[in-house]
């Protein structure tokens, strides 16, 4: 059970940047932390998603808007870990 660390750089919202770690093997997540953006929604959203496997996360973030914005911190979460899932290690 590798886990490999991760860092993406986000586009369109207050967060600049997502960290997190997901196990190779089982695409487990886990240390997610946003860079700027809403402190107390952006450690709730990791919190929540912290241990969930990175589809879960993927399915249930994907879609979600901020606002009139096309993306949101969680959606941006759910493009990290599908970048994460293609990457060689």
């Amino acid at each position: 059970m590798a886990s490999v660390h991760h860092k993406y750089k986000t586009r369109g919202t207050c967060s600049t940047q997502i960290e997190f770690d997901m196990d190779t093997d089982t695409k487990v997540v886990r240390n997610i932390t946003f860079q700027n953006g809403c402190d107390g929604n952006l450690k709730a959203i990791a919190a929540l998603a912290d241990g969930l496997d990175a589809p879960s996360i993927i399915s249930k973030c994907g879609s979600i808007r901020c606002g009139s914005k096309n993306t949101s911190c969680s959606a941006q979460l759910a493009l990290a870990l599908r970048k994460a899932e293609t990457e060689k290690d």
